[in-house]
Protein backbone atom coordinates (compact mmCIF):
# COMPACT_ATOMS: atom_id res chain seq x y z
CA UNK A 1 0.00 0.00 0.00
CA UNK A 2 1.37 3.35 -0.96
CA UNK A 3 0.45 6.26 1.38
CA UNK A 4 0.35 10.17 -0.74
CA UNK A 5 -0.09 13.33 1.50
CA UNK A 6 -1.21 16.04 -0.32
CA UNK A 7 -3.73 13.75 -1.91
CA UNK A 8 -6.55 16.80 -3.00
CA UNK A 9 -3.51 19.00 -4.46
CA UNK A 10 -2.67 19.52 -7.97
CA UNK A 11 0.58 16.91 -7.26
CA UNK A 12 -1.38 14.59 -5.15
CA UNK A 13 -4.58 13.99 -6.93
CA UNK A 14 -2.48 13.21 -10.57
CA UNK A 15 -0.33 11.32 -8.75
CA UNK A 16 -2.97 9.06 -6.43
CA UNK A 17 -5.07 8.41 -10.01
CA UNK A 18 -1.71 7.03 -11.29
CA UNK A 19 -0.94 4.77 -8.41
CA UNK A 20 -4.48 3.22 -8.61
CA UNK A 21 -4.42 2.95 -12.42
CA UNK A 22 -1.43 0.92 -11.98
CA UNK A 23 -3.23 -1.51 -9.64
CA UNK A 24 -1.33 -0.28 -6.59
CA UNK A 25 -3.67 -0.02 -3.20
CA UNK A 26 -3.73 4.00 -2.30
CA UNK A 27 -4.12 5.61 0.92
CA UNK A 28 -5.03 9.15 0.02
CA UNK A 29 -4.08 12.03 3.20
CA UNK A 30 -5.80 15.39 3.12
CA UNK A 31 -7.10 17.59 6.15
CA UNK A 32 -10.30 17.95 4.92
CA UNK A 33 -12.68 15.05 3.58
CA UNK A 34 -12.22 14.38 0.23
CA UNK A 35 -13.82 12.75 -3.29
CA UNK A 36 -10.90 10.64 -4.37
CA UNK A 37 -10.98 7.68 -6.83
CA UNK A 38 -12.72 3.99 -6.96
CA UNK A 39 -11.06 1.71 -4.74
CA UNK A 40 -8.86 4.20 -3.02
CA UNK A 41 -8.66 5.14 0.77
CA UNK A 42 -9.05 8.71 2.07
CA UNK A 43 -7.83 9.57 5.64
CA UNK A 44 -8.18 12.98 7.07
CA UNK A 45 -4.87 14.00 9.10
CA UNK A 46 -3.10 17.55 9.66
CA UNK A 47 1.02 16.52 9.43
CA UNK A 48 1.48 19.49 12.16
CA UNK A 49 0.15 16.61 14.04
CA UNK A 50 2.29 13.35 12.63
CA UNK A 51 0.40 10.71 15.04
CA UNK A 52 -2.38 11.40 12.84
CA UNK A 53 -0.76 9.42 10.15
CA UNK A 54 -0.16 6.33 11.91
CA UNK A 55 -3.44 4.75 10.89
CA UNK A 56 -2.64 5.79 7.19
CA UNK A 57 0.60 4.31 7.79
CA UNK A 58 -0.58 1.02 8.81
CA UNK A 59 0.29 -1.80 6.13
CA UNK A 60 2.10 0.70 3.62
CA UNK A 61 5.26 0.40 2.28
CA UNK A 62 5.83 3.31 0.75
CA UNK A 63 5.07 6.95 1.60
CA UNK A 64 4.53 10.05 -0.63
CA UNK A 65 5.63 13.21 1.39
CA UNK A 66 4.34 16.59 0.45
CA UNK A 67 4.82 19.38 3.08
CA UNK A 68 3.14 22.31 2.97
CA UNK A 69 4.67 24.99 3.10
CA UNK A 70 4.02 25.85 7.34
CA UNK A 71 5.42 22.85 7.73
CA UNK A 72 8.85 23.55 6.12
CA UNK A 73 9.26 26.89 7.69
CA UNK A 74 11.58 27.39 10.51
CA UNK A 75 10.73 25.84 13.54
CA UNK A 76 8.40 23.07 12.34
CA UNK A 77 9.20 19.45 12.85
CA UNK A 78 8.88 17.22 9.71
CA UNK A 79 11.94 14.83 10.01
CA UNK A 80 9.09 13.10 12.62
CA UNK A 81 6.58 12.14 9.74
CA UNK A 82 9.98 10.22 8.47
CA UNK A 83 10.81 8.86 11.76
CA UNK A 84 7.15 7.84 12.41
CA UNK A 85 6.72 6.46 8.81
CA UNK A 86 10.06 4.21 9.60
CA UNK A 87 8.50 2.80 12.37
CA UNK A 88 5.44 1.55 10.75
CA UNK A 89 7.24 -0.41 8.44
CA UNK A 90 7.26 2.14 5.32
CA UNK A 91 10.79 1.20 3.34
CA UNK A 92 10.58 4.07 0.87
CA UNK A 93 9.62 8.10 0.76
CA UNK A 94 9.52 10.21 -1.74
CA UNK A 95 9.92 13.83 -0.58
CA UNK A 96 9.10 16.74 -3.03
CA UNK A 97 11.21 19.37 -2.20
CA UNK A 98 12.63 22.07 -3.91
CA UNK A 99 14.72 23.34 -6.67
CA UNK A 100 15.79 26.16 -4.24
CA UNK A 101 17.55 23.63 -1.77
CA UNK A 102 20.31 23.70 -4.64
CA UNK A 103 19.91 27.54 -6.10
CA UNK A 104 19.09 29.28 -3.21
CA UNK A 105 20.61 27.48 0.11
CA UNK A 106 20.46 29.80 2.42
CA UNK A 107 16.75 31.05 2.29
CA UNK A 108 15.12 30.41 5.32
CA UNK A 109 12.71 27.87 3.90
CA UNK A 110 15.38 26.34 1.63
CA UNK A 111 17.30 25.82 5.06
CA UNK A 112 13.93 23.67 6.69
CA UNK A 113 13.84 21.63 3.39
CA UNK A 114 17.90 20.91 3.06
CA UNK A 115 17.68 19.56 6.52
CA UNK A 116 13.93 17.19 5.69
CA UNK A 117 16.25 15.96 2.94
CA UNK A 118 19.30 15.39 5.25
CA UNK A 119 17.01 13.56 7.77
CA UNK A 120 16.12 11.56 4.67
CA UNK A 121 19.14 10.68 3.36
CA UNK A 122 19.71 9.38 7.15
CA UNK A 123 16.78 7.51 7.52
CA UNK A 124 18.19 4.19 6.53
CA UNK A 125 14.91 3.92 4.06
CA UNK A 126 15.17 3.70 0.42
CA UNK A 127 14.07 7.60 -0.80
CA UNK A 128 14.25 9.91 -3.60
CA UNK A 129 14.12 13.32 -3.85
CA UNK A 130 11.89 15.52 -6.19
CA UNK A 131 13.10 19.30 -6.53
CA UNK A 132 10.37 21.33 -9.05
CA UNK A 133 11.13 24.97 -9.63
CA UNK A 134 8.18 26.87 -10.17
CA UNK A 135 4.35 25.00 -10.29
CA UNK A 136 2.59 25.64 -14.11
CA UNK A 137 -0.58 25.61 -11.83
CA UNK A 138 0.36 28.78 -9.93
CA UNK A 139 -1.24 30.61 -12.58
CA UNK A 140 -4.73 29.51 -11.54
CA UNK A 141 -4.38 32.42 -8.87
CA UNK A 142 -5.41 34.64 -11.79
CA UNK A 143 -8.03 32.45 -12.29
CA UNK A 144 -11.09 34.79 -10.64
CA UNK A 145 -9.71 37.69 -12.04
CA UNK A 146 -9.25 36.36 -15.60
CA UNK A 147 -13.19 35.52 -15.10
CA UNK A 148 -13.95 38.61 -13.74
CA UNK A 149 -12.02 41.22 -15.23
CA UNK A 150 -9.78 39.58 -18.18
CA UNK A 151 -7.04 40.58 -16.39
CA UNK A 152 -3.82 38.38 -15.26
CA UNK A 153 -2.23 40.70 -11.57
CA UNK A 154 1.51 39.70 -11.27
CA UNK A 155 4.79 40.68 -10.37
CA UNK A 156 8.08 40.76 -12.33
CA UNK A 157 6.46 40.90 -15.96
CA UNK A 158 9.16 40.09 -18.25
CA UNK A 159 11.15 37.72 -16.26
CA UNK A 160 10.69 34.03 -17.34
CA UNK A 161 11.50 30.75 -15.47
CA UNK A 162 10.92 26.98 -16.73
CA UNK A 163 7.21 26.28 -15.13
CA UNK A 164 6.53 22.68 -14.60
CA UNK A 165 3.09 20.86 -14.61
CA UNK A 166 2.20 19.06 -11.76
CA UNK A 167 0.93 16.36 -13.94
CA UNK A 168 4.45 15.90 -14.82
CA UNK A 169 5.92 16.15 -11.32
CA UNK A 170 2.80 13.18 -10.31
CA UNK A 171 4.06 10.54 -12.82
CA UNK A 172 7.69 11.27 -11.70
CA UNK A 173 6.73 10.62 -8.06
CA UNK A 174 4.93 7.71 -9.34
CA UNK A 175 7.98 6.32 -11.15
CA UNK A 176 10.12 6.84 -8.21
CA UNK A 177 7.41 5.20 -5.85
CA UNK A 178 7.16 2.16 -8.15
CA UNK A 179 10.83 1.36 -9.88
CA UNK A 180 13.73 0.40 -7.75
CA UNK A 181 16.11 1.86 -10.25
CA UNK A 182 14.87 5.38 -9.11
CA UNK A 183 16.21 4.41 -5.49
CA UNK A 184 18.73 7.62 -4.28
CA UNK A 185 17.99 10.08 -6.95
CA UNK A 186 17.80 13.86 -6.48
CA UNK A 187 15.36 15.17 -9.78
CA UNK A 188 15.48 18.38 -10.87
CA UNK A 189 11.86 19.23 -12.32
CA UNK A 190 11.09 22.00 -14.90
CA UNK A 191 9.16 22.60 -17.87
CA UNK A 192 10.63 22.56 -21.23
CA UNK A 193 10.77 26.31 -22.04
CA UNK A 194 11.47 29.32 -20.12
CA UNK A 195 8.15 31.62 -19.94
CA UNK A 196 7.37 34.87 -18.25
CA UNK A 197 4.34 35.88 -16.45
CA UNK A 198 3.38 38.25 -19.64
CA UNK A 199 3.52 35.19 -22.17
CA UNK A 200 1.63 32.90 -19.95
CA UNK A 201 -1.09 35.77 -19.77
CA UNK A 202 -0.93 35.40 -23.47
CA UNK A 203 -1.23 31.82 -23.61
CA UNK A 204 -4.20 31.57 -21.17
CA UNK A 205 -6.02 34.67 -23.90
CA UNK A 206 -4.85 32.32 -26.89
CA UNK A 207 -7.18 29.24 -25.59
CA UNK A 208 -9.95 31.52 -24.37
CA UNK A 209 -10.14 32.92 -27.74
CA UNK A 210 -10.51 36.29 -25.79
CA UNK A 211 -7.72 39.26 -24.60
CA UNK A 212 -6.16 38.79 -21.42
CA UNK A 213 -4.60 42.40 -20.37
CA UNK A 214 -1.52 41.96 -18.08
CA UNK A 215 -1.52 44.09 -15.04
CA UNK A 216 2.60 44.08 -13.42
CA UNK A 217 2.45 44.31 -9.33
CA UNK A 218 5.26 45.65 -7.16
CA UNK A 219 7.20 43.35 -4.79
CA UNK A 220 4.84 44.99 -1.58
CA UNK A 221 1.50 43.73 -3.13
CA UNK A 222 2.76 40.84 -4.45
CA UNK A 223 4.29 39.52 -0.63
CA UNK A 224 1.22 40.95 0.57
CA UNK A 225 -1.14 38.64 -1.70
CA UNK A 226 1.23 35.82 -1.05
CA UNK A 227 1.69 36.26 2.68
CA UNK A 228 -2.37 35.46 2.82
CA UNK A 229 -1.45 31.62 2.32
CA UNK A 230 2.38 31.04 2.63
CA UNK A 231 4.85 32.02 5.84
CA UNK A 232 7.02 34.90 5.23
CA UNK A 233 9.52 33.20 4.45
CA UNK A 234 8.35 31.23 1.78
CA UNK A 235 6.85 34.81 -0.04
CA UNK A 236 10.39 36.03 0.30
CA UNK A 237 12.51 33.07 -0.84
CA UNK A 238 9.49 32.87 -3.59
CA UNK A 239 10.10 36.40 -4.58
CA UNK A 240 13.78 36.50 -4.83
CA UNK A 241 13.65 33.39 -7.02
CA UNK A 242 10.95 35.15 -9.45
CA UNK A 243 12.61 38.39 -9.55
CA UNK A 244 15.70 37.73 -10.11
CA UNK A 245 16.69 34.15 -11.36
CA UNK A 246 19.92 32.81 -11.57
CA UNK A 247 21.46 30.56 -14.21
CA UNK A 248 20.71 27.34 -12.26
CA UNK A 249 16.83 28.40 -12.00
CA UNK A 250 16.75 29.46 -15.45
CA UNK A 251 18.16 25.71 -16.81
CA UNK A 252 16.12 23.48 -18.63
CA UNK A 253 16.52 19.99 -16.60
CA UNK A 254 16.85 16.74 -18.67
CA UNK A 255 15.37 15.02 -15.64
CA UNK A 256 11.24 14.62 -16.91
CA UNK A 257 12.51 13.26 -19.85
CA UNK A 258 14.94 11.09 -17.69
CA UNK A 259 12.73 9.26 -15.72
CA UNK A 260 9.66 9.29 -18.07
CA UNK A 261 11.29 8.75 -21.65
CA UNK A 262 9.58 11.73 -23.01
CA UNK A 263 9.79 15.75 -22.93
CA UNK A 264 8.22 17.42 -20.12
CA UNK A 265 4.62 19.26 -21.15
CA UNK A 266 4.13 23.41 -21.93
CA UNK A 267 2.25 25.98 -19.94
CA UNK A 268 -0.49 25.37 -23.05
CA UNK A 269 -0.57 21.86 -22.24
CA UNK A 270 -1.17 23.04 -19.17
CA UNK A 271 -3.29 25.52 -19.93
CA UNK A 272 -5.77 23.28 -22.52
CA UNK A 273 -6.45 21.09 -19.77
CA UNK A 274 -7.41 23.41 -17.33
CA UNK A 275 -9.08 26.35 -19.54
CA UNK A 276 -12.72 26.00 -17.59
CA UNK A 277 -10.85 27.49 -14.47
CA UNK A 278 -10.70 30.35 -16.44
CA UNK A 279 -13.72 31.09 -18.03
Amino acid sequence: MIVVTGATGNVGRPLTQALADAGEQVTAVSRHAAAVPDGVRHVSADLAEPQGLTSALEGAKALFLLLSGDLHAPGARPADIIDLAASHGVRRVVLLSSQGVATRPLGPSRVAMSAVEGALRESGLDWAVLRPGGFASNALAWAESVRTQGMVAAPFGDVGVPVVDPADIAEVAAACLLDDRHNGGVFELTGPEVITPRQQAAVIAAALGSPVRFHELTREEAKAAMTRFVPLELADDTLDIISAPNPAELRISPDVERVLGRAPRRFSDWVARNIAAFR
